[in-house]
């Protein structure tokens, strides 16, 4: 029998052949501190236990749409179809031959969808990647009317629990100065900023005419049963956000 597992779906208008869902930590085989449905094979977990995890949720996701797993390393790089085995931080499918995915536990995952449902993509955006431009390669990778794109921003760290040095808020004042609404002055230490990924997100986003923007109402730092959180614990699983293209 397969094992259970718990999982988030996103509350969006997509249309009805988009799936997605994000994996969380609440069931699953795993022990601590990877408990409970660990995705990641580069943490330190047993191996074995990942493997298991992978296929329980390729099982339910269906075969027929293998899970594209990335090497992620906060990268602006978006994988395709042509380019399927590489170090990427997002990437995009034009139909159901396979499923995005990207893996997290603080930084933002970001699920995208047309209105027509003829395409779809994920992307993984730390800090990093929102200061160097993911959404951004990511939205010309769909290579569509940016308003006619639905964004579902999943699981994240949230500013009450994100704190940066004064050179991040820089490199993102560097690039919109509206980013200062994104900042708030540390209550820990001098010189630093409590950071919101969620707004940073819909900023970029808002900037490159999408509209439809939705989610970005969690803490993984927060929601311990329910989230790894690599800010929190240090050695910690990885969630798994996908979305893919039914027929």
């Amino acid at each position: 029998m397969r094992n259970a597992f718990a999982f988030i779906s996103p509350h969006w208008p997509a249309p009805r052949n988009v799936k997605a869902l994000v994996t969380s930590r609440e069931r699953g085989g795993n022990q601590n501190p990877y408990s409970f449905f660990n995705m990641a094979a580069h943490v330190g977990d047993n191996l074995h236990a990942v493997e298991r995890a992978r296929e329980d949720l390729q099982h339910f996701v269906g075969k027929q749409h293998p899970l594209l797993w990335l090497n992620q390393t906060h990268s602006t790089i978006v994988a395709d179809q042509y380019r399927p085995e590489m170090e990427a931080d997002a990437s995009v499918a034009f139909g159901p031959e396979y499923a995005c995915v990207v893996m997290t536990a603080d930084c933002l995952p970001v699920l995208f969808c047309t209105e027509e449902g003829d395409r779809v993509a994920a992307a993984h955006a730390g800090w990093r990647g929102l200061a160097d431009g993911v959404l951004e390669s990511t939205l010309a990778s769909l290579d569509t009317d940016p308003t006619k794109v639905m964004v579902w921003l999943g699981p994240a760290i949230s500013s009450k629990h994100f704190e940066v040095g004064a050179e991040v808020r820089e490199q993102f004042l560097a690039k919109d100065a509206h980013a200062f609404q994104c900042f708030e002055p540390s209550p820990f230490r001098l010189q630093h900023y409590m950071a919101d990924l969620y707004q940073l997100a819909r900023l970029r986003l808002n900037a490159c005419g999408v509209e439809q923007i939705y989610g970005g109402g969690f803490c993984t730092y927060a929601e311990r049963s329910r989230f790894y959180s690599y800010r929190r614990d240090g050695i910690t699983g990885r969630m798994a956000s996908i979305i893919w293209l039914t027929q």
